[in-house]
Parts: C-alpha cells; sequence; structure tokens
C-alpha cells in the first residue's frame, strides 16, 4: 500500500477522515504470517468451543487453510445450522476469555496419557512412534528413508483443551480477530476413503471485521459470476451428461469467443517466429512409453485401444510427436531455434471428484509449443518465452499473477540424473531472475522432466489456477535421440522447452469469463454490436445498418423478434452483455444515422452516422491487433 501523508490534505472533513482510515488501515495490517498464526490458533479455539457443547465428540485434526481454517470431528451426530451457530457464539465467548495457548514438551508415552480419549490422537502418536514422521512435531525435515524417532512431541493446552500440535500459536484467544463459522461437510480420516467419515467445520477467520466484510462480498459476486453458472446461461458452452462428464460443448456464443482467442494468440505467434503444425488424436503406445509418460504419467492416462496388431493411446500431450517433427530431418546449429506450436487437444483422465467445470475437464485445448534450441540459447528463449506469456496475460487484462518455480521434489518420480536437474533448476532460476519479477520455489512442482516457471491466475473465488508455464527439458531429446549438428561438425542434442501461454483454453477461458462477468472486450465479444428497430415497420432499415456493419468485418445481431423494445434491450444487457446496442427508428431512418448505447458508458441514446460509429468501433477493434 502506497504511504499516506495528510499533511497536505485540505482541511474538508471527508477528505480528512479518508486519509486517516487509510493510515490506520495501513498501521493495523497484519503480515500473512500473522494471519495464518490466527487462523490456526481459531482451529483450536473451535475444537476447544466442540469439546464444551459436544463432549462426546472425538477430535481428529485442524490446519489453517486460505480464508480461514478447519477442523475434523467424529460427532454422534453430525451438526445443523443451529448447532453451527451455537458453536460460533461459544467461539466468541472463548475469544474474550483471553485463554493462552500453551505449549508444553513430553514424551511420547506421556502425550499418549494425556490424550488417551481422543483415539484420531493417539494414532497419530503411533505413527509417529513407528515411522519418525514429522508432521506433527518440533523436529527438522527428516532425510528420504532415514527414520527419526522424536524423543518428545508438541503439545499445545488452550483452557480444557489439549491438542497435538507443532504450532506456533497466538499468544491467546482474544488475538485470533474475527471469525465466522461457514459450513459443514463430510471428510475422510487423514483424506483415505477406506476410513470412517467424519464431519469437517469450516470457519472463516480475517483480521478485522471489514477484511471479513469484504471477503464475504467478493464471495457473493464471485457467485454471481462462477463460470459454471453463467456459462450456460449465457449459451457460451454446456457439459451434457449424455457426451460424458469433463467434455466441453462450444455453443456458438463461446466458440466465437474461443475462436477469437485463439487466433489473436497464432497471430502473435507468428510474429515470435513460431511454426504452426497440427498433430494426431491418437498415436502409438511405444511413443509414450519412449517419452516416460507411461511410466509416470500413467494414471492421467486413458486405457490403450487395440488397432490391428498394436496399441495405441488418444493424446495425453503432443510432447512426443513433436519431437518426431523435429526428429525427421536433420538440423544445423543454424537453424535453431526452432520454435513448434499447435492449438491442439489432448485428453486425460481425471477423477470424477476432480471435475471442475472448465476448470478441470477430460478433454481440452492447449495453445502447446515446443522449442528446440542449444544450451547456449536456452535462457535467452526461456525470457523471450516468458514475457510472451506476460505479453498475453496481459491482453486479456489480468494485471495479478504470481510465479511458481517448481523444481525436482521426490526422485523417484521424475526422469534424469542429479547433474541434469541441477543444471536445469539453475537456468530456470537464472531466466526468472532475469525477468526481475517475484517468484517463489516450490519442491515437488516440477514437470517430471524438468523444472518450470508456472503463471498463476485467480478465479472469482480467489483460489490459484496454473494457467500459463514454461518447462526446461534436457531429458526427451536424450530419449528421443535428437540432434543438431554443431560449428565443429559434431553431433549435439538440443534442449527442448515446452511452453503454453494460456495453458488450456478452457481453463483461461473460465477465469477470464469470471473476471469480467461474461462483459467481453470488444474484440472478442460474440457479438459485437446488436441492432434492434424500434418497430417491425424499421426492420429494412435495421437490416440495412447490420448489413453495412457486418461488411466491416463485424460480428453484428439483427435483434427482429417479436417484443417491446426496452425489453429486448433489458434481455441484451442482462444476459448478453453486449458492447453496443444500435436502436433505430424513424428519426435514424430520416437522418440515416443510429442510436448507440454503449455497454462501458454512462451516456446512452448517442446518435451517430453509421460511419462514425463503424470507424469508432473499427478503431477499438485494430487497437488490439497483434
Amino acid at each position: 500500500m502506497k504511504e499516506i501523508d495528510i499533511s497536505g490534505v485540505s482541511n474538508n472533513a471527508s477528505e480528512l477522515d479518508w486519509a486517516k482510515t487509510e493510515m490506520n488501515k495501513k498501521e493495523n495490517m497484519v503480515s500473512p504470517e500473522k494471519l495464518q498464526l490466527m487462523r490456526h490458533s481459531a482451529s483450536h479455539v473451535l475444537a476447544l468451543a466442540v469439546q464444551r457443547l459436544f463432549p462426546d465428540a472425538k477430535m481428529a485434526t485442524g490446519p489453517a487453510i486460505s480464508n480461514g481454517f478447519y477442523y475434523d470431528f467424529n460427532f454422534s451426530k453430525p451438526p445443523d445450522a443451529k448447532d453451527l451457530k451455537r458453536i460460533e457464539t461459544e467461539v466468541e465467548k472463548i475469544k474474550k476469555e483471553k485463554i493462552l495457548f500453551v505449549r508444553e514438551e513430553v514424551s511420547i508415552e506421556e502425550a499418549k496419557k494425556r490424550l488417551k480419549h481422543q483415539p484420531y490422537k493417539i494414532q497419530l502418536l503411533d505413527i509417529i512412534e513407528e515411522t519418525g514422521d514429522t508432521a506433527v512435531v518440533d523436529e527438522g525435515v527428516k532425510a528420504p528413508g532415514e527414520v527419526i524417532i522424536p524423543e518428545k512431541v508438541s503439545l499445545y493446552i488452550t483452557g480444557d483443551f489439549v491438542d497435538l500440535c507443532r504450532g506456533p500459536h497466538v499468544g491467546d484467544t482474544s488475538q485470533i480477530g474475527e471469525v465466522k463459522l461457514d459450513m459443514v461437510s463430510a471428510a475422510h480420516w487423514r483424506t483415505s476413503k477406506g476410513t470412517p467419515e467424519l464431519t469437517r467445520v469450516y470457519g472463516l477467520c480475517f483480521a478485522t471485521k471489514d477484511e471479513m466484510s469484504d471477503y464475504l462480498k467478493k464471495r457473493e459476486l464471485a457467485k454471481e459470476r462462477d463460470h459454471k453458472k453463467l456459462g450456460p446461461e449465457m449459451d457460451l458452452f454446456m457439459i451434457s451428461p449424455e457426451v460424458g462428464a469433463g467434455l466441453t460443448i462450444w455453443l456458438p456464443r463461446g466458440a466465437m469467443v474461443r475462436r477469437a482467442i485463439e487466433e489473436w494468440t497464432v497471430r502473435l505467434l507468428d510474429k515470435y517466429g513460431y511454426l504452426q503444425v497440427y498433430s494426431p488424436h491418437i498415436g502409438r503406445k511405444a511413443l509414450w512409453e519412449k517419452s516416460g509418460h507411461w511410466d509416470l504419467y500413467r494414471s492421467k492416462m486413458y486405457a490403450p485401444m487395440k488397432v490391428e496388431k498394436d496399441e495405441y493411446l488418444i493424446k495425453p500431450m503432443t510432447c512426443p510427436i513433436h519431437c518426431m517433427d523435429y526428429a525427421h530431418k536433420m538440423h544445423s546449429y543454424k537453424d535453431l531455434p526452432i520454435r513448434i506450436g499447435e492449438v491442439g487437444s489432448v485428453y486425460r483422465y481425471e477423477q470424477s471428484g476432480e471435475l471442475n467445470g472448465l476448470l478441470r475437464v477430460r478433454a481440452f485445448t492447449q495453445d502447446d509449443a515446443h522449442i528446440f534450441c542449444t544450451e547456449d540459447q536456452v535462457v535467452d528463449e526461456f525470457v523471450s518465452t516468458f514475457e510472451l506469456i506476460q505479453r498475453i496475460i496481459k491482453q486479456f487484462g489480468f494485471k495479478d499473477y504470481r510465479i511458481r518455480v517448481g523444481i525436482r521434489g521426490d526422485t523417484e518420480k521424475y526422469l534424469g540424473n542429479d547433474k541434469l536437474w541441477q543444471q536445469a533448476q539453475e537456468r530456470v532460476i537464472e531466466a526468472v531472475k532475469r525477468t526481475g519479477v517475484d517468484y517463489v520455489i516450490k519442491a515437488g512442482e516440477a514437470a517430471f522432466y524438468g523444472p518450470k516457471a508456472d503463471f498463476l491466475l485467480e478465479d472469482a473465488m480467489g483460489r490459484e489456477w496454473q494457467c500459463g508455464t514454461v518447462q526446461m527439458d534436457f531429458m526427451l531429446p536424450e530419449r528421443f535421440d535428437l540432434k543438431y549438428t554443431d560449428t565443429d561438425g559434431k553431433e549435439r542434442k538440443p534442449v527442448m522447452i515446452h511452453r503454453a501461454p494460456l495453458g488450456s483454453l478452457e481453463r483461461f477461458f473460465a477465469i477470464l469469463l469470471e473476471s469480467n462477468g461474461g462483459a467481453f472486450p470488444v474484440w472478442l465479444a460474440p457479438e459485437q454490436v446488436v441492432v434492434i428497430p424500434v418497430a417491425d415497420r424499421f426492420r429494412g432499415y435495421a437490416k440495412m445498418v447490420a448489413d453495412r456493419l457486418s461488411a466491416k468485418d463485424l460480428r453484428v445481431v439483427l435483434d427482429g423478434k417479436e417484443g417491446t423494445l426496452g425489453k429486448k434491450i433489458r434481455t441484451w444487457e442482462k444476459n448478453f452483455k453486449p458492447p453496443y446496442i444500435l436502436v433505430v427508428g424513424d428519426q435514424e431512418r430520416l437522418s440515416k444515422t443510429v442510436s448507440v448505447r454503449e455497454r462501458e458508458s454512462a451516456e446512452k441514446n448517442k446518435v451517430m452516422t453509421i460511419a462514425a460509429f463503424a470507424k469508432k468501433i473499427r478503431a477499438e477493434i485494430t487497437s488490439q491487433t497483434v
């Protein structure tokens, strides 16, 4: 937040009050780390409240999460809305009691005595005793394969409630901020479906009432903008049970927007030297065995199909096929970098519980590309691709995004040796540093063949989704024996960069739809102009206007259906949100003009000549061209 200096503010009371309010907000801002402490502590307060009101309830676990916290319980009878209100009232009471969070380190044996009436806590202690699991003890992270049985574990005592917990927490219960119990759902102990079903109570927690209020307002807006709601309402897309779960049917209006996105992106890539290709939707299973996908990505791939004497897979990704594109002829160092691009559909098996509108589907289209370059070129190419993605994100109106650098985690899930991984990871971090953006490094988020940088965008609920990605790969060129002839005449292996600026068109479309609520900018809108005659006798003039604008390569709809003018305008503005509605009647016909209703303008019914309006809208569209 910018500094607020009230010394130069006028004596106007409202301005002075505003400045003081901004200063107070700044002084009272809570760090993300402190907020996490509040949320974790709130989960313990929730458990204490449940223990007071439902003494027979058994406690499982309760972490802090985005926007709040939860705690899992085994109730004899799951709480209803009335019970939830009682628990929330008890939480507020506990906050006022200013009960301390007290940490004690005890032996596992002593912890079992203290928690003997809590079977889930005893199970956790058994796991620690057997495996040295450090998830709930105050120890360092153990090395792979090493078992460390801690001598002591930490307990946190809050009044009468004792929990097995690593901590830390706030000082006392009055310091946890604003809390609101949100909802109840079913959960399984340690997320395993074979275990007893528990009741999960979710809560929201923010530092202040204003932040809580802002979040709740944002969530209500998000419900209205949920792409799963807007998409069908606006005739953009549908998912039909008869066709199959996770399989998108693009309706004409949505297909128009998707095509505009694709065409703009491909025109931009042409300027960056990409060579566009098409690849088949199926390929021999042996291709993905060779790439390593079959061994390391099989759970997301559909079962093989028998074709004559061979097995084929429906395409889960294009990387191996683009390797074949590269390998079909020999290359010199003078040819590199070679940038092979494709807007192509792929198919991956997602569990039914993971499916989520367009955000997670089983068939999707990627703006995919693979760059084959020398080791000397790889950082420059990575940086160039990074900047390309930033340009594309900005084009579609996104200002806030986060960069996550994914590096290798558990080595069993990845191809290649330590030396190649170290080299690739150093190059990726060098490239991201050169861009000057802030980033976080996350172990275990690499692709199985190499490290990557992901662009994380937020949906209307504030959840982050990976969209754009740039990935560095020393492995697939090795496995496919890709080559080029270097300056000394010797054969060397290129480095491969995988990149998809939008990620998947489906996911990107969903986030875009939620961000603009269906009010697409004029260059993307399914209908850029809607022409409505005041009465049926003006239909001929309305058609002439529509035809003239269509001749200017504008997407125009003539609404000559039955109904009053007011109802038609309200229907279009509320349901479909076109950038422009043109109303024509006797006055417009006589003067060869149109009455313009612009979505983004407070001025309605602005009279313009047809030529002037066409020039205006064409200028808006041209400003967005590549």
